[in-house]
């Protein structure tokens, strides 16, 4: 059966998580946001909920909180949650003694998002009765574009209910639940970052070099964007050594050197970066990375 989830912060990871759970027959509560106008935004891009901005004490109606926020807030909103819930609970455990009601937080589960915190970070929650945890998609939520989560890996630590909870979540997204030591967070979103964002800023990069030849950006954009795709293949169907192609494996260090005199024309950054990348590659994929990296050593030098 599924559980009800209430949101707070409905951002573009927030947004897609909520919709896609709701789709999956989990049923939204209330959405907070900072202000009436975007938690109704929010509820239709999620298809349910009740919008609210201030109304926090209607959380605790959920099964489950899911913090969707940044980083920088988490841990304030999490005070702000154990503090509501403190003061609903005197009335609550008063009645407790007369006739048996449970205060707010006791028996939820709350989770936060985010990638590089550990579930430590809601320890105030668990303090009032919550199961605290965290569960992070390793995919990038792009504005205005449709995320997919189907076979997405989650990153999750937590209490053991948090982290029933979450696997729970993430197999009904499709996903793929992942424990991650709750010390190595900030590693595990090191990965993500490493390599999201320095794709996007390579290819751009590439964009704007066949720019640079002739080509419009549409065409630019299309060559990269195939040539990127079948290397995905690639590296999925044979690994990352066969997958690995260019002048650099092919030993064609002439070629390297033209490439170099080409970045002239470009940004320092631009042949900053194809330096460094290619010493990576070279050491992430060669078979004899040492002999490589000194046969380059004569060509990679910047002049």
């Amino acid at each position: 059966m599924r559980e009800s989830v209430s949101i707070i912060g409905a951002g573009r990871v927030g947004r897609a998580l909520a919709r896609a759970l709701r789709e999956q027959g989990w049923r939204i509560g209330t959405v907070v946001t900072r202000s009436r106008r975007t938690a109704r935004a929010a509820v239709r891009a999620i298809g349910g909920g009740t919008p609210s901005p201030s109304e926090w004490p209607k959380l605790f109606a959920a099964d489950v909180i899911l913090i969707a926020l940044p980083d920088r807030t988490i841990e304030s909103v999490a005070r702000k949650l154990a503090d509501v819930g403190a003061g609903l609970s005197r009335p609550a455990v008063a009645r407790a003694k007369a006739g048996g009601v449970k205060p707010p937080l006791q028996g939820k589960t709350v989770l936060h998002t985010s990638g590089s915190l550990s579930h430590a970070i809601l320890a105030p929650l668990r303090r009032r009765g919550a199961a605290i945890g965290a569960m992070h998609p390793m995919q990038t939520f792009g504005h205005g574009a449709a995320t997919r989560l189907d076979g997405v890996v989650f990153g999750i630590d937590g209490d053991a209910r948090a982290v029933r909870v979450a696997q729970q979540m993430v197999r009904a997204l499709g996903g793929i639940p992942v424990r991650v030591r709750p010390e190595r967070k900030v590693t595990y979103h090191l990965s993500g970052g490493f390599a999201a964002q320095h794709l996007l800023a390579v290819l751009e990069a590439g964009v704007r070099i066949l720019m640079d030849a002739g080509l419009t950006r549409k065409q630019a954009t299309q060559a990269l964007l195939s040539m990127a795709q079948q290397t995905m293949d690639n590296l999925r169907r044979v690994g990352p050594q066969k997958a690995w192609t260019g002048p650099v494996p092919r030993g064609d260090y002439s070629t390297v050197g033209k490439h170099m005199r080409a970045l002239r024309r470009f940004p320092p950054e631009y042949k900053q970066a194809y330096v460094a990348l290619t010493r990576l590659a070279v050491r992430m994929l060669a078979r004899n990375s040492r002999k490589m990296l000194r046969d380059l050593d004569g060509v990679l030098r910047p002049d």
